[in-house]
C-alpha cells in the first residue's frame, strides 16, 4: 500500500496497489498480458514482519494481482531457507531461480516456465544475482545450495526451451551493468552471450532503465520501491503459417504522472491488504524509550546539504554506542542512508529506529584486521566528499558516490579522526587515534572491526578498497548463540539496548570523535552563502535531473560573471547595477546578503 511504515505516513510515490491500477489498464488494452516479478519481494517496508505469520501480504497481493512468475532475488534468502519455503509456498504462480542448485546437482527451483497467451508460447527464464554467495557468506542461509554463473545457466535454459516456445524472455534479479566490476553479474553479459532472448526484465540495482538494447536484446529495469513498472510489448505476425516476432518495445511506466499527480491505488486490493496494513502500523508505533536532553539530528544549516552526512551527530554516535556495546569491537562502522534522518526529544518508537537506520537486515559482524586495513577503509569512505580548494565555503559530495545504490559515506566509532579535504584522495584521514587507549593507531596494529557483512563483501570485491584481502570473522550478532536472525539486526539491537541497557530512557552523548577540516565554515562569505541558499536565491549544485544534490562546493574566490549577477539579482528583486564593481562571488554574495536583509 502507499504507506511508509518507518514514517507511519502516506507515501504516494510507489506501491503495489498503485501498480495494480496500471496493470488493470494494460490488461484492458491487451488481454494477453503476462505479469512477472524480479525479486526482493519478502523484505522491505515492514513486510518482513509477516514472514513468521500464517500469511504474507506480498503473497496475498501477488496472488490477487495474478503474477505468472516470480524470479527470486538475493533478499529472498536473508531469512533462511525455512522462512523462504514457508512464504513462497503461499504463492500460486511459478517460482524461478535457474542458477541455484542443490548439492546433489538438481536445480533448487526451475530455471524457466512456459506461459501461453493468445496461442503464443513464452518461455520465461529466471536467474538470481551470483553475488548472493558473497551477501550470505557467514550464514547458513544457503546451506545445501550452490550458486552458479547465470550466464551459463541461461544458455542451458535456452537449449532446454528450444523448439518448445515462440519467444524467450529473461526475468533476472541483476542490474544492467556488472556489479563491482565482476563478470557475469549484470544482464549485459547475459544479453551479449544469449541473443536468443528477445527481452530481459532487470532488477537489483535500484536504477531506472526505460530501455536499453544490448546485442539485439531489449532490457528494462523499473527503479525501486514500486515507483515504476516495466512494460515490454512483443508483437507477432504469421509468416507461411509460422509465428514470427515482428516488433518489440520496452518502457517503464511511472506511478507519478507528468503533471505531478500520482496514480491512485486499486481500492479492492487496498481493502484486501488493510488487516496487514493496520498490524504494521501498530507495530511501528510501539514506544521503546524516551529521548531526553537533545534531538539526535541538528537542523540543516544549509537547505540541500544534510547535516547528518557532513558532521558528527548524536544519531550516528547512538548507533556506534549500540554497536560497540554488543560487539565489543575496537572500532565499528556504519552509514546512514536517509538524508532526512531525525529523532526529536520525546517518545522513541520502533518506526523511528527503522526510519533512521534503513538497512533492515544490517547486522554487526566482527573481523580481525590491521591498522592499515582500517586506514584504507576510512580513506575510501572519505572519498565520498569532493576535494576542497581555497575559497570553498561548503562541503560537497562526489557525484558518482552520491548516486550509489546505498550510501557509501561510512562513519567510524571507537576512534578519533579528522577528514582533511585539502588532501588528495587516499591521504585525507589525519590524527587517527583509538578512543579506548587514547593512542595513535599504527598500521601494524591488530584491530577488531564491527560492521555489516554486506559492506565488507563490497570492500573485498574487485575494485573495492580492500580488494582481495581476507579477514577472520570472529563474531556475528545474527549467530544463534548471539541474538539470532531477527534479534541480531542493528535495528533490533538498538531497540533492545534502549529497553534493557538504558531502561527506556536515553540521554545522548556527543563523542566529538570526528570532523571535516579544510573547508571554511566560519567566514562571513560562508554566512552569506547560508543566507542566500536558505532564502532560495542561490542554489546548491545538483545533477541535471535534480535527483542528487550538493555535488559541487560553492566557492567564493571564483570570479563572477555579469550573467550570474543579473540572474541572482533578479531572483532577489534587486537592481543588478549595484554590483558593477564586484569581482568575486564572495564579494557579490556578501553584498547581496546584506541588501536582502534590509528589504
Amino acid at each position: 500500500m502507499p504507506w511508509d511504515y518507518a514514517l507511519d505516513g502516506a507515501n504516494m510515490s510507489g506501491s503495489l496497489t498503485q501498480l495494480y491500477t496500471v496493470i488493470k489498464k494494460v490488461r484492458q488494452e491487451n488481454p494477453n498480458t503476462i505479469l512477472v516479478d524480479a525479486g526482493d519481494t519478502i523484505q522491505g517496508n515492514s513486510v518482513e514482519l509477516f514472514n513468521d505469520k500464517p500469511q504474507s501480504p506480498m503473497m496475498v497481493a501477488m496472488n490477487t494481482m495474478g503474477y505468472d512468475a516470480w524470479a527470486f532475488g538475493n533478499h529472498e534468502f536473508n531469512f533462511g531457507l525455512d522462512t523462504l519455503k514457508k512464504v513462497s509456498e503461499q504463492y500460486k504462480g511459478k517460482t524461478l531461480a535457474g542458477n541455484i542448485y542443490k548439492e546433489n546437482g538438481e536445480r533448487f527451483l526451475p530455471a524457466y516456465t512456459i506461459v501461453e497467451k493468445g496461442g503464443i508460447k513464452v518461455g520465461i527464464i529466471g536467474m538470481n544475482t551470483p553475488m548472493i554467495s558473497d551477501f550470505e557468506k557467514g550464514t547458513d542461509h544457503l546451506n545445501g545450495l550452490v550458486v552458479k554463473n547465470p550466464v551459463e545457466e541461461t544458455k542451458k535454459a535456452i537449449k532446454e526451451l528450444e523448439g518448445k516456445v515462440d519467444v524467450m524472455v529473461g526475468v533476472m534479479h541483476m542490474g544492467l551493468e556488472n556489479e563491482n566490476g565482476i563478470p557475469g553479474t549484470g544482464v549485459q553479459d547475459i544479453a551479449n552471450a544469449c541473443p536468443e532472448l528477445s527481452a530481459i526484465f532487470a532488477a537489483h540495482m535500484h536504477k531506472l532503465v526505460k530501455k536499453e538494447v544490448v546485442n539485439g536484446v531489449i532490457i528494462t529495469e523499473p527503479d525501486k520501491y514500486g515507483t515504476h513498472i516495466s512494460r515490454i510489448d512483443l508483437t507477432f505476425t504469421k509468416q507461411d503459417g509460422k509465428l514470427a516476432l515482428k516488433n518489440k518495445t520496452a518502457t517503464a511506466i511511472p506511478v507519478k504522472n507528468a503533471d505531478g499527480t500520482t496514480i491512485l491505488s486499486d481500492p479492492t486490493l487496498e481493502e484486501t491488504l488493510t488487516p496487514f496494513h493496520e498490524y504494521a502500523r501498530g507495530d511501528a508505533n510501539v514506544v521503546v524509550a524516551q529521548l531526553k536532553g537533545r534531538n539526535l539530528v541538528p537542523e540543516n544549516e544549509i537547505k540541500g546539504i544534510p547535516s547528518v552526512q557532513i558532521q558528527e551527530t548524536p544519531l550516528s554516535d547512538f548507533f556506534h554506542e549500540v554497536m560497540l556495546y554488543y560487539s565489543k569491537a575496537d572500532v565499528v562502522a556504519h552509514q546512514i542512508d536517509n538524508d532526512y534522518a531525525r529523532l526529536d526529544i520525546g517518545p522513541i518508537k520502533k518506526k523511528d529506529i527503522a526510519y533512521n537506520y534503513q538497512y533492515a537486515l544490517g547486522e554487526i559482524t566482527v573481523y580481525k584486521i590491521s591498522g592499515k586495513d582500517l586506514k584504507d577503509y576510512m580513506e575510501w569512505a572519505a572519498g565520498y566528499f569532493n576535494s576542497s580548494r581555497a575559497g570553498d565555503v561548503t562541503v560537497s559530495f562526489d557525484k558518482t558516490r552520491r548516486a550509489s545504490k546505498y550510501s557509501t559515506n561510512d562513519f567510524f566509532g571507537g576512534v578519533k579522526y579528522e577528514i582533511d579535504l585539502t588532501k588528495p584522495y587516499g591521504s585525507r584521514i589525519t590524527n587517527l587515534r583509538s578512543i579506548r587507549t587514547n593512542k595513535p593507531i599504527k598500521m601494524s596494529d591488530a584491530i577488531t572491526l564491527g560492521m555489516n557483512a554486506y559492506r565488507m563483501e563490497a570492500l573485498q570485491a574487485k575494485g573495492g578498497a580492500l580488494e582481495g584481502r581476507k579477514f577472520e570473522q570472529i563474531w556475528s550478532s545474527k549467530q544463534e548463540n548471539a541474538f539470532g536472525e531477527t534479534g541480531g539486526t542493528i535495528r533490533n539491537l538498538a531497540i533492545t539496548y534502549l529497553k534493557e541497557v538504558k531502561n527506556g530512557v536515553y540521554t545522548p552523548k556527543v563523542m566529538r570523535n570526528w570532523k571535516i577540516t579544510g573547508v571554511d565554515l566560519h567566514s562571513s562569505e560562508h554566512k552569506a552563502v547560508v543566507d542566500l541558499v536558505n532564502k532560495g536565491i542561490l542554489e546548491i549544485p545538483k545533477t541535471e535531473d535534480g535527483k542528487y544534490t550538493n555535488i559541487a562546493s560553492i566557492n567564493t574566490k571564483d570570479s563572477i560573471s555579469k550573467e550570474e549577477i543579473i540572474l541572482l539579482s533578479q531572483k532577489a528583486n534587486i537592481n543588478p547595477n549595484q554590483f558593477n564593481h564586484v569581482k568575486t562571488k564572495g564579494e557579490f554574495y556578501k553584498k547581496l546578503s546584506r541588501i536582502t536583509k534590509k528589504i
